[in-house]
């Protein structure tokens, strides 16, 4: 591993990206960038995950996250970068966490929020870890704002992402269309939390509202543009509202940027 080490940062200083500068906080995960773009200090981050340089899964904005050197997951590339502190996931692949843990690397790990409540709590959890309790209740309350429950729309909804996966009951894209006024169709199809919902099903009993991807790039837009066709049946019986899949990945600020599309669009 000692010699490792050396390797890796010459690998990173020509890999075109400025080099992770030792000794500070590193994040590996997007969720968790995505708060950290809201509320940390300038130059308080020294990496941030490679994800977030990514236009189609960042969940924080682009121009922040590629203004910061970009890290992977493996425990060699984040060992390289000597960190004083790892904000990352709890689904870290093959054991990674505990051999970080192990080679000495101070962590903290966060899963993916399933409630509002869930997400104020880890909003204030990374603030704290960093320092930052006071942007980190600022956040809070923007949040807060943004969820405030409204009247009922008496109008069916659901969240129809890549590959025909449906946001069902128990999971936080759920609790923000209840939040929004909408009732989650879901169940009336028999789904669960995340299951498919087949394109016949949805044709010959769609509801009020879709919410779904309208954009893609490769197989993803080719799908899309299937779709799309498809729906067209669908005028005058629902109305398709979009929604990128990028907007499902994460909670932090993201639950912001839902209930605006669900609130001003869906109105």
């Amino acid at each position: 591993m000692k010699m490792l080490v050396p390797l890796l940062l010459l690998l990173g200083s020509c890999s075109g990206q400025p080099a992770i500068a030792p000794g500070g906080i590193v994040s590996n995960n997007p969720c968790v960038d995505g708060v950290l773009a809201a509320i940390v200090a300038p130059r308080q981050i020294a990496a941030v995950s490679v994800y977030s340089h990514d236009v189609t899964g960042a969940s924080a904005p682009l121009a922040w996250s590629r203004s910061l050197p970009a890290i992977g997951t493996s425990a060699e590339e984040v060992i390289a970068a000597r960190p004083r502190l790892l904000l990352t996931g709890n689904l870290v692949f093959g054991g990674t966490n505990a051999a970080l843990a192990k080679a000495g690397v101070p962590i903290r790990a966060f899963g993916v929020p399933a409630t509002v409540a869930e997400n104020i709590a880890q909003v204030r959890q990374i603030a704290a870890a960093i320092g930052r309790e006071a942007a980190g209740e600022a956040l809070v309350t923007r949040i807060e704002d943004a969820t405030v429950q409204m009247p009922a729309r008496q109008q069916s909804a659901i969240i129809w992402q890549g590959g025909g996966f449906v946001a069902g009951k128990g999971t936080l894209q759920d609790e923000l269309l209840s939040r929004a006024g909408y009732r989650n169709a879901s169940t009336s199809y028999g789904l669960k939390q995340w299951e498919q919902l087949p394109l016949e099903t949805l044709i010959r009993n769609p509801p009020d509202v879709i919410f779904m991807p309208i954009l893609g790039q490769g197989d993803a837009a080719r799908e899309l543009a299937a779709r799309s066709k498809l729906l067209r049946h669908l005028r005058g019986k629902s109305r398709i509202i979009g929604f990128p899949d990028k907007l499902l990945f994460c909670g932090g600020p993201t639950i912001i940027q839902v209930m605006r599309v669900m609130r001003e669009r869906g109105s």
